[in-house]
């Protein structure tokens, strides 16, 4: 099979020839169709989390995939062959199989039916982002009426945590250039902070001279670089990469924090698949490539300008 892949530890990835998988027990091998694009997928095709989890090589990249069910191992009995399916490649020692290639084989406890409703294009843009964004949400109980400020609202996962809040009552204040203004409206936002135009928690306040009740930020890997100042007192931190785990500078602004994981098992995804195939959350895929370009989406990723999501069409 064709597999984006890194050969050997600190080498770059190439598209090569690999041996396709075979099903193991509590596994599910799946041909894929389209593979969704994530930051992770750069952070280990560069080794950054080796001292953590074991990496094997080659490593194939990518995490998220729809396809359609090639074979079951034992104790697989909630998906079978030829059901369309839409799937992730959870973060368990060795980390060495992915989805950025023809077939991948993902643990059963990721797999979970694709709605009719759905292109394997939009399905593999949701597992990791959208329960990402999920996990991020529930971590600051958001109530109706409240008003929540989204960090890094252009991504991925940004795209949807905008929209789940929206639909939980609040009003959502989403950070983004002058160009994302008008998709983030469109998401839900209620208010769009230029982040290039002046400090975050300023502008925040120039709008919401109290502050707003939470925060979930999706850029800043310590307390410093999260603007924790436009939170009010009593409020409520989320983080993707880390910021809310501070707990002397969320102590210091009155306020309380989690660093979030998403947790993209099938109970997880196939809720969120079921509202993407509904209506009710909006698959924000803004860019779509073949398997033989994926490397300019991880590029993009990795020069922090991408917006939405990416997806690489494999087998469509």
């Amino acid at each position: 099979m064709r597999a984006l892949n890194v050969p050997a530890a600190g080498e770059q990835p190439r598209l090569s020839d690999l041996p396709v998988p075979e099903a193991t027990e509590d596994t599910v091998l799946v041909r894929v169709k389209a593979a969704g694009l994530n930051a992770l997928d750069n952070a280990l095709a560069a080794g950054v989390m080796a001292e953590m989890l074991p990496h094997l090589y080659p490593l194939v990249l990518g995490r998220d995939a729809a396809g359609i069910v090639e074979a079951v191992g034992a104790g697989v009995d909630h998906v079978a062959v030829g059901d369309e399916v839409i799937g992730h490649m959870l973060l368990a020692p060795p980390i060495q199989a992915g989805t950025l290639a023809e077939y991948a084989l993902l643990p059963a406890a990721a797999v979970t039916r694709k709605p009719a409703g759905l292109s394997f294009t939009t399905a593999a843009a949701l597992p990791l982002a959208a329960a990402a964004a999920k996990a991020a949400v529930d971590a600051v109980e958001p109530e109706q009426g409240q008003t929540v400020l989204v960090v890094g609202a252009g991504g991925g996962v940004g795209s949807y945590a905008v929209q789940l809040l929206a639909a939980s009552g609040v009003t959502v204040v989403a950070t983004g250039t002058a160009a994302d203004a008008g998709r983030l409206i469109t998401l839900g936002a209620a208010t769009v902070v230029d982040y290039t135009a002046g400090p975050i928690a300023e502008q925040v306040h120039a709008a919401y001279p109290d502050g707003v009740d939470a925060l979930i930020d999706l850029v800043a890997y310590t307390a410093e670089g999260a603007p924790l100042g436009a939170v009010r007192k009593g409020g409520k931190v989320a983080s993707t990469l880390g910021a809310a785990a501070d707990e002397q500078a969320l102590a210091a602004g009155g306020l309380t924090g989690t660093s979030v994981m998403a947790a993209p098992l099938r109970e997880v995804v196939a809720e969120l698949a079921e509202r993407a195939a509904a209506g009710t959350l909006k698959v924000d895929v803004t860019t779509v490539l073949p398997l033989e370009k994926a490397t300019d989406g991880l590029a993009t990723l990795a020069s922090g300008t991408a917006r939405g999501k990416i997806v690489v069409e494999i087998g469509v």
